[in-house]
């Protein structure tokens, strides 16, 4: 009897050991899933004395065996799913293996691409009504560490040194400025096109046309009412207009001469204009006019230009309109109230009422830093970018490397991402880097980084 004793404990090994069966080594543990408004990522504890991992998907709950292995051999604990679809939830588990075969699956965890929230309103080339909720986690969702111009999917993608930034929704516009070009991202899928503009910078220009055949000079800020873009074209101190159906650019105020004048169309003058945002209807476009340090306001049906707040004058006075100072404003979002601002060498965000044109400090004063604290107790380093989902202000804190929330309702600054150093590594909110980061904007769920000098475009979840 010993023979088929022994031939017995031998098959009982071999199933045991994963010859037709399962391994006796632990599986992966700890597994947790993010989605973000493009993919879902999923993390797990790491297995000894294995070869690799797989990762298993299925539209419905079930066994391992129902599920489809979307990734095997890898060799790290973290697996980004980018094909997954908006709306859709998935299903997943993950196995551990080695020449003898898998671990038992670990539990199924399950995941949805964030959708915007019911309530959430185009206002100003963002969406707002639902505060956000975010793990504060950064990924990159287009763009090469080298500049370029090349359309293509996420990383391979290219841009030269991108300031503004806005979304309809489902897509991101960016000012992809040294390009002289305006870029469409699909959010859900990453393709990044050439909506208008040459896309070489050494061919600029001031030329209305349809798509390749317009011209920019540096287009800055960039805002959106979800049919038309607006960007200010900051060497060439126009407002244009880009249509985004048909990429058909045409001037909306300004003339290639800069000034201060107030007036119609090209009767009127700005100087460097950098941030611009549109109010709820789409009835008036407000431009950060930095050279000439004051808030413009332009009606779109008439491209008639006035001056909303500010006196041209360099400081940092809180009054109202034209009483008020500013040095350098450059960003600016609107919550269809009020206009936010980062008023960027005074190094704070200021306020204007639109109804009134009363100005304000929200937070931080002239001296430059990196502080957390409320209102002008805490500290800026050059704010650029800013974004508001109608509770709260997102600010690209250009020097710091950081993004920066604030809470309208008391001015209480944190920093939420960002280790401050200046880098391009993805990853949990204290160790990403940026490094002069500039245009912001969010889509209801997530926020959206037009990083500047590494020419990516970031996406924090």
């Amino acid at each position: 009897m010993a023979k088929p004793l022994l031939l017995i404990a031998g098959l009982l090994l071999m199933l045991i050991t994963g010859c037709g069966g399962t391994n006796s080594f632990d599986p992966p543990s700890g597994v947790v899933v993010t989605s973000s408004a493009s993919s879902i990522e999923l993390s797990w504890k790491s297995v000894s004395s294995i070869i690799g991992y797989k990762v298993y998907r299925s539209t419905a709950s079930g066994p391992v065996t129902t599920k489809t292995a979307i990734a095997t051999g890898l060799t790290v604990t973290t697996f980004l799913d980018s094909s997954a679809i908006p709306g859709t939830t998935y299903y997943y588990q993950v196995t551990a293996y080695n020449s003898t075969g898998d671990s038992t699956p670990s539990p199924e965890v399950s995941a949805t691409i964030k959708a915007t929230p019911e309530g959430d309103t185009l206002i100003g080339g963002t969406l707002q009504g639902v505060p956000l909720t975010m793990s504060y986690k950064v990924t990159t969702i287009a763009g090469t560490a080298e500049p370029g111009s090349t359309d293509g999917t996420r990383t391979a993608a290219a841009f030269r040194n991108p300031f503004g930034i806005t979304t309809d929704g489902k897509n991101l516009f960016v000012a992809d400025t040294f390009n002289n070009s305006i870029r469409k991202i699909v959010i859900s899928t990453g393709e990044v096109t050439t909506l208008a503009g040459s896309g070489d910078p050494n061919v600029s220009g001031t030329a209305d046309g349809i798509g390749p055949a317009a011209r920019f000079n540096a287009p800055y800020g960039i805002t959106t009412d979800g049919v038309h873009l607006y960007v200010s074209d900051f060497y060439n101190h126009m407002i244009r207009s880009v249509e985004i159906a048909t990429g058909t650019v045409t001037t909306l105020a300004g003339s290639a001469t800069s000034g201060s004048s107030n007036g119609t169309g090209a009767a009127a003058s700005f100087t460097y204009p950098r941030g611009i945002t549109i109010d709820a209807d789409g009835t008036n476009v407000y431009v950060a006019d930095s050279g000439s340090r004051i808030v413009r306001r332009i009606i779109v049906a008439t491209g008639v230009v006035s001056t909303l707040a500010g006196s041209g004058a360099s400081g940092a006075v809180d009054a109202t309109g034209t009483a008020a100072t500013f040095n350098i404003p450059e960003g600016l979002t609107t919550d269809g109230t009020s206009l936010f601002l980062t008023d960027s060498a005074n190094n704070n965000i200021r306020k204007i009422e639109i109804a009134t044109g009363a100005v304000t400090t929200v937070a931080g004063s002239t001296t430059p830093g990196s502080i957390d604290g409320t209102g002008t107790a805490a500290r800026f380093n050059a704010p650029s970018g800013i974004t508001t989902d109608g509770t709260n202000l997102y600010v690209a804190d250009s020097n710091n490397n950081t993004i920066r929330k604030i809470d309208i309702a008391g001015g209480i600054v944190t920093k939420v991402t960002g280790s401050g150093s200046a880098g391009r590594a993805d990853g949990d909110g204290g160790i990403a880097t940026f490094s002069h980061p500039k245009g912001i904007t969010s889509d209801g769920a997530n926020i959206f980084v037009a990083d500047f000098d590494f020419s990516l475009i970031r996406e924090i979840y």
